[in-house]
């Protein structure tokens, strides 16, 4: 079967999705159909949006599938229609077998790590809020355990102590656009050798999971060591945002999301969590063995901004 003849159906939902999305069209393949999630409230308004993928493929004219539930019926026999050959997934939800079982050259996962480290929906900001100096992209045929199926090809990159979580999203997503393609190309001549994933793991290496991100995982504990807290900031930065409640010297409480901070070695004698400023070039918060001076934030109510800007507002009278 020459490679760009086969028929696909794309699944996937976020702006990390459509990057996949764009290559395959861009190669030629033939992308029968898009199954995204159902339009949904967001943001302060609550206003109805449509996911990014669906955007995109609405742009480029391609039929969208919103189910609600994936067993439904109606659903399958839409999917059966399309005769596809290949099942391409990407950042989208648990598939149930009647679906992934589909296709006779089978579904396959981009997922956002090194498996099989990193299972789970939030493998970037983990391995982010980790430290980890090294990450990258897997493809997999999927099986009934989530992240867990025969291994297609795996890419590397390195991580950079100062990239935030969205900054390496950003690299991670084109790094994953092209492994897929890689992948379909190998799928649709017949060529694929896959590996378990027990074969990754070395002799009593442990597991490190990527479960979702919920709010109280967001809260800084200015009690932990400063590169725990650093790496959190980072790795939360821009989405969700890692978030603190702290009061100033001179007595102000503060709701504050941090998006960029880095560390200071100092000999602070103030407990975790208390401040040090100067209102014009720094904002330092103690921590366990060190300072985290904070460089990016946004108060509530207000937009995100640069330290210097924010201290302008803080400046008390007396100064």
């Amino acid at each position: 079967m020459a490679a760009n003849k086969i028929r696909i159906i794309f699944m996937g939902t976020p702006d990390f999705a459509v990057a996949s999305l764009s290559a395959l069209l861009e190669h030629g393949y033939d992308v029968c159909a898009v199954v995204t999630a159902p339009d949904r409230p967001a943001g302060r308004g609550q206003k109805v949006r449509a996911s990014a993928v669906k955007e995109f493929a609405g742009n480029q004219g391609l039929p969208v599938l919103q189910p609600d539930k994936l067993k439904d019926v109606e659903f399958i026999k839409q999917l059966r229609d399309y005769k596809a050959s290949l099942f391409v997934v990407v950042a989208f939800r648990m598939l149930p077998e009647e679906v992934w079982g589909m296709p006779p050259l089978g579904t396959f996962n981009l997922h956002a790590s090194l498996l099989p480290q990193y299972r789970g929906a939030a493998p970037i900001n983990r391995t982010i809020m980790n430290g980890e100096t090294k990450g990258g992209v897997t493809t997999f045929f999927l099986r009934h355990e989530i992240d867990t199926g025969s291994i297609i090809f795996r890419e590397e990159t390195g991580i950079d102590i100062r990239e935030t979580a969205g900054e390496y999203h950003d690299r991670l997503m084109n790094i994953g656009a092209s492994l897929l393609i890689k992948t379909v190309e190998a799928i649709s001549r017949g060529n694929v050798r896959t590996f378990s994933q027990d074969e990754l793991l070395t002799k009593g290496e442990a597991l490190k999971k990527a479960p979702k991100i919920h709010k109280e995982d967001c809260r800084i504990n200015w009690s932990e060591d400063a590169e725990h807290i650093y790496n959190m900031i980072r790795g939360l930065s821009p989405y969700p945002g890692a978030f603190t409640e702290i009061k100033i010297p001179d007595g102000k409480e503060l709701y504050l999301k941090v998006f960029r901070a880095e560390i200071r070695q100092c000999q602070c004698t103030l407990e975790p969590g208390e401040v040090m400023t100067d209102y014009k070039t720094y904002f330092n918060i103690c921590c366990k063995n060190a300072c985290i001076s904070l460089l990016e934030l946004q108060q509530a109510g207000k937009k995100r901004m640069a330290i210097k800007d924010f201290l302008v507002g803080l400046i008390p009278s007396t100064l």
